[in-house]
């Protein structure tokens, strides 16, 4: 059969040939610092999701809290400093940084504005009814405001500076997030006002317990109450300023600019040029300031001149600044008002006592934290420590956290006589000063530490035992999409595998020497590693799906989703018929669902009790699938200008498990995914889910199907409150 004559050719004066559509088009990428606000909006309204429990969605209310301090701290401070260099280059979105900045601020006024009036009218009088209340200090009995004064005589005043402002007194330090006191004060003899600062001390309870909550006492309720520590301060300031009037006090708190910018070809020693940059991270340019909005135009304008900022970064709220210290309410003793406690699997094939290098000898292990237990890759480690054939471990650390029980094994096995190699990253940002006492303390007993390479974090995530056997030295390797960190694997979703497959143990090798010495290594066995083969392999991967049209099928699970070559492949893929399925559980700067352009792309994000960290590549191929998974975001940071590693899953059984029983199991999600539209809006997908149609939760799922809930074991309370509980039976003379 011939083949049919083009349209243009049989009515050329009237056909209308179909317009190329330009990839590069602005209006097909979603800015990404708005991205990156929308996902902080999604995980505030699981504050209102009541399907959590409450603390749980006081939780989550201060976890959105420290995302806008972070995201201030650096995505903010990056655009005002482009604009002080001038920086005319736009991202594929198109817009300046002055535009972007006009756009943020917006949507933080509107996220802000949400986040009071959620916590205002929906989840403090929920605390109430449970017993929890938290009392403006006018609202003490005096007998109450009594012991408060008490307890700031003994242990808040000797702490207090109070800072003058006047042409004696400079304008006082204001350290990044604090919490202070701007001060108005009348002198009586001469009825002049002047201004103070005082800072509320971040060293003691934001929130001042008055009573406990007894569980126990079944007579009548029992209610917990607080009172605000800068309340407390405001109340007792005739002790700072005696024989002055004081005319008010308000809160107010800045967020400084903390993206350090570190000259590394320059640099002696990088750990005591990282030591110097965290000093003066205390002193970046201000980005923000919240202020109470009562807060009167005169200290206002005290404020706004002195901190040198214009009026789009005053931020002025109704309610308690720093709502992340509302982690403090999580820490109470209320179990009945928290997430049910789980015990994590142990994989049947570890359940043993047999050793894990024999183990490793016949088949590979596949760990899904946390539903799966970390304690395997603990144990790896520690029994490589105390293996006598064990020859040398080889490992990288990006967060390790406080009392990392990784850290304690690969001290131990130096003591006993291994090679121990640590790459130790000093820029994982905000672990900068947990990870130099770290690098310092595995310096001390022995172990060869090094800090990545110049201008490249290490993020890969890695660790090879080299082992003498009968049949010659082999290598066992462990690698993985999270941290080694015992804390974050019980609530992050991580993928870890281990292996003693050759070609992959020969792969760590070369990265270690890459990382280590002056290796140039251009090629590698089985691995992707950026920046070096990764971003060329996935995009012959995307490209190798789309020549197979409507039989392409690619499902990506990651946490970000930025790199615009990586976007423009996904949109032709999807131009010629590709299935893609997304799982980006923060930025997305793709647009679904525009015709002609990306009708066949999905995009959903998952933000529930677990924070979704896994990254998982999948590439159907017509059956003949590859998969790939590992530590690499798709962001041109993770792609140029990181150190990541992706590692293949060569099982056709295991690659279909993890096709079947992950990533299917969170495309079903409606109760906590949320769907992406093409104008840049999350639709949660139980709106989208017919009410007949039960809801289903691919963490609930996971959870129990991999790991039996248990009771709430009964948790340590907060710390012992410096005060004495109030009884509220005593009476006035007490």
């Amino acid at each position: 059969m011939s083949e049919p004559i083009p349209e243009t050719e049989l009515h050329p004066e009237t056909a209308v040939p179909t317009p190329e559509i330009n990839l590069k088009d602005p209006d097909l990428y979603i800015n990404r610092e708005i991205g990156q606000l929308e996902f902080n909006r999604r995980v505030l309204q699981e504050c209102l999701n009541e399907n959590h429990p409450l603390l749980e969605r006081v939780k989550f209310l201060a976890i959105f809290s420290s995302n806008l301090n972070e995201f201030f701290m650096v995505r903010v401070s990056g655009l005002k400093q482009q604009m002080l260099l001038g920086i005319t280059k736009r991202p594929p979105d198109g817009l300046t940084p002055r535009e972007q900045l006009a756009a943020i601020h917006d949507v933080v006024s509107e996220l802000m504005g949400e986040a009071m009036r959620c916590w205002e009218e929906c989840l403090y009088p929920q605390l109430v009814e449970a017993g929890i209340q938290i009392l403006s200090y006018e609202e003490f009995k005096k007998r109450h405001q009594k012991r408060l004064s008490a307890y700031f005589e003994r242990e808040i005043f000797p702490v207090l500076t109070p800072l003058a402002f006047d042409p004696g007194h400079p304008f006082p330090h204001i350290s990044n997030l604090s919490l202070n006191l701007a001060v108005e004060i009348r002198d009586p003899d001469s009825d002049e006002t002047h201004f103070a600062r005082v800072k509320v001390p971040s060293t003691l309870p934001r929130f001042i317990p008055l009573k406990p909550y007894d569980p126990d006492d079944l007579t009548r309720p029992s209610v917990q109450k607080f009172a605000l520590l800068e309340q407390v301060v405001a109340a007792n300031l005739e002790r700072l300023f005696p024989g002055m009037e004081i005319v008010a006090a308000y809160p107010f708190r800045i967020t400084r600019n903390t993206d350090m910018e570190i000259q590394e070809e320059e640099a002696d020693d990088l750990l005591l040029t990282m030591e110097k940059n965290l000093r003066q991270r205390h002193f970046g340019s201000v980005v923000r300031l919240g202020i109470a909005d009562d807060t009167s135009e005169n200290i206002r304008n005290i404020l706004v001149t002195n901190l040198r900022i214009g009026l789009n970064d005053v931020y002025p709220v109704s309610g308690p600044l720093n709502l992340n210290d509302l982690w403090e309410l999580h820490g109470l003793d209320r179990p009945d008002l928290k997430d049910d406690s789980f015990t994590p699997k142990l994989p049947l094939l570890l359940q043993g006592d047999e050793n894990i290098f024999r183990i490793l000898q016949r088949q590979n292990v596949l760990l899904h934290h946390p539903y799966d237990s970390f304690l395997p890759v603990v144990e790896f480690v520690e029994t490589a420590a105390a293996d006598p054939d064990v020859l040398a471990i080889k490992q990288t650390l990006y967060r390790v956290g406080s009392n990392p029980a990784i850290v304690q094994a690969l001290m131990k096995a130096r003591e006993n006589g291994k090679q121990v190699t640590v790459l130790v990253e000093l820029k994982a940002r905000f672990d900068e000063e947990s990870n130099i006492e770290w690098a310092r303390a595995l310096e001390k007993a022995g172990v060869h530490v090094v800090y990545g390479l110049i201008g490249l974090k290490t993020h890969c995530k890695v660790c090879l035992v080299v082992r003498k056997e009968k049949d010659g030295t082999k290598r066992y390797i462990h690698v993985a999409t999270g941290n080694y960190n015992t804390l974050t694997a019980r609530i992050y979703t991580d993928l870890g595998f281990m292996t003693s497959d050759e070609a992959m143990g020969a792969d760590a090798s070369d990265l270690f020497n890459y990382l280590t010495g002056y290796s140039k290594q251009a090629e590698y066995r089985k691995f992707l590693v950026a920046p070096v083969n990764l971003r060329s392999s996935l995009l012959a991967l995307i490209e190798r799906e789309t020549a197979l049209q409507e039989d392409g099928r690619i499902i990506i699970k990651c946490n970000s989703l930025v790199d615009e070559a990586m976007i423009r492949a996904l949109y032709r893929a999807s131009q010629a018929g590709v299935q893609v399925d997304l799982i980006i559980r923060g930025i997305c700067c793709l647009r679904p669902g525009i015709t002609g352009v990306s009708e066949n792309i999905r995009v959903i994000s998952i933000v529930g009790r677990f924070l979704e960290h896994s990254r998982i590549y999948y590439f159907h191929n017509q059956g003949d699938s590859a998969m790939y998974v590992g530590s690499a975001d798709l962001m041109p940071r993770n792609i140029d200008r990181r150190v990541e590693v992706l590692f293949p899953i060569e099982s056709a059984t295991m690659r279909q498990e993890i096709v079947d029983d992950i990533l299917s199991i969170y495309l079903k999600d409606t109760a906590k995914g949320h769907e992406l539209q093409a104008d840049g809006r999350y639709v949660p997908r139980r709106e989208l889910t017919p009410q007949s149609q039960p809801l289903f939760n691919s963490q609930l799922w996971f959870l129990n199907g991999r790991a039996q809930p248990m009771p709430q074991p009964h948790l340590p309370p907060l710390p012992e409150p410096l005060i004495q509980p109030i009884d509220e039976t005593a009476t006035e003379k007490e």
